[in-house]
């Protein structure tokens, strides 16, 4: 069973950074895995953030993201980072981590649902203040 431990929120001003990450384990290879990032703000349904594949880093971002966030990942380390930056309000929010191996890596649409994914991690806050 794969975990996922996400780490790195916090309280930011607007127009500041923060980086999250997210450690993989439970399986000895993630190199058929999709690992995403998604968001539920209170009062709001989870919502897609970025994902990543695996083995080849194709990258999938949220419109309301692209430009200000960068998602990436350490093989090395099974570590999934997202970089967030010129943080605004709204992204303010619970992440979560999540992967699944059932996912097509080379998936050429814009981004996916919470549905498609299979292992969760416990969320980390992030907080943008005005």
């Amino acid at each position: 069973q794969v975990q996922l431990v996400e780490s790195g929120g916090g309280l930011v001003q607007a127009g500041g950074s923060l980086r999250l990450s997210c450690a993989a384990s439970g399986r000895t290879s993630f190199s058929n895995y999709v690992m995403g990032w998604f968001r539920q703000a209170p009062g709001k349904e989870r919502e897609f953030v970025a994902a990543i594949g695996w083995s080849g880093g194709k990258t999938w971002y949220a419109d309301s993201v692209k430009g200000r966030f960068t998602v990436s990942r350490d093989r090395a380390k099974n570590t999934v980072d997202l970089q967030m930056n010129s943080l605004k309000p709204e992204d303010t929010a619970v992440y979560y981590c999540a992967s699944d191996p059932n996912l097509n890596s080379y998936y050429s649409g814009s981004g996916f649902q919470p549905a498609d994914f299979g292992s969760w991690g416990q969320g980390t806050q992030v907080t943008v203040s005005s």
